[in-house]
């Protein structure tokens, strides 16, 4: 009688032996050499995690002056007003604070010509940048073109306040027209953007003196209301428009300018129209380049 022979079991691939091996066998628990592609058989290096690029600190004068732009453009404030609260909430005293003054101050005194020029420098109307935006660009605008500061450092800081404040896509929107801002000094935007003279008398003096026009034609009646002639409106709205003096008081009876300005020749200057009074004769906020 012949004896039947169990059945065998299925015959199965290496590979699929392979397979089945446990990770402490080595190797072969991938496949063979010749089973493993390209990609199983390369050691990959792990890749180095990428840093994110150290931003640069907002300058606090910077960031103050903007913050009293805003103030004016979301809330009417008066930026005279305004201005003593976020200094002292800032903590700047000192060269600091006289640059946010006159960061603000002279980004307002400037508004009509540099929105012209920032026009014609974005290719778009100033109603079609986001007033944030726009603010901070008023700011840079003044540095570069009124101000003794650097244009580079200028430029710079402006998009580190517009990054910091509004976001990555607006600072390179930034950069971009400042740098084109950059280009030429006000002189020479202004001979662009301002309508000429000869066509439109009064819009091009509310660019080239920056002062919105209904001021223009009222300062014009003043003076032939006055019997002055017209012609004195140019110098009339620069002095509208000047940087104020700083001026030194004494009230009778209680102190005399050489008590407040001790080096009177060296620091002060005696105003011609009364003797209690004195204007410092040192460098202007402009002068400075934080």
């Amino acid at each position: 009688m012949t004896r039947q022979q169990p059945p065998r079991p299925p015959r199965r691939h290496p590979a699929e032996w392979s397979a089945q091996r446990s990770p402490d066998q080595g190797p072969a628990a991938q496949g063979s050499p010749e089973q493993r592609s390209p990609e199983q058989g390369r050691r990959r290096r792990p890749r180095p995690k990428s840093r994110p690029a150290a931003r640069r600190a907002v300058d606090p004068a910077r960031r103050t002056a903007f913050e009293a732009l805003r103030a004016v453009s979301e809330q009417d404030a008066y930026a005279n007003l305004v201005l003593p609260r976020l200094l002292r909430r800032a903590g700047l005293t000192g060269r600091d604070a006289a640059f946010a003054t006159e960061l603000a101050y002279g980004a307002l005194r400037g508004r009509g010509s540099y929105d012209a020029v920032l026009a014609e420098a974005a290719g778009r109307p100033v109603t079609e940048i986001d007033e944030p935006l726009l603010d901070a660009l008023r700011l840079g605008a003044h540095q570069l073109l009124a101000t003794r500061v650097p244009p580079h450092a200028a430029v710079a800081a402006t998009v580190d306040l517009v990054r910091a404040e509004i976001g990555s896509a607006a600072a390179g929107f930034a950069n971009a027209v400042l740098r084109r801002v950059a280009e030429r000094d006000l002189d020479g935007w202004l001979a662009d953007v301002a309508p000429a003279p000869e066509a439109d008398p009064d819009g091009h003096l509310a660019v080239a003196a920056s002062h919105p026009v209904w001021i223009v034609r009222a300062l014009r009646d003043a003076l032939r209301a006055a019997g002055r002639e017209v012609t004195e409106l140019p110098e009339l709205l620069a002095a509208d428009n000047a940087r104020p003096e700083v001026t030194a008081v004494a009230l009778p009876g209680l102190a005399v300018p050489s008590e407040l300005l001790p080096t009177a020749p060296a620091s002060g200057v005696p105003d011609t129209a009364t003797p209690d009074t004195a204007t410092p004769d040192t460098a202007t906020p402009d002068t400075a380049t934080p």
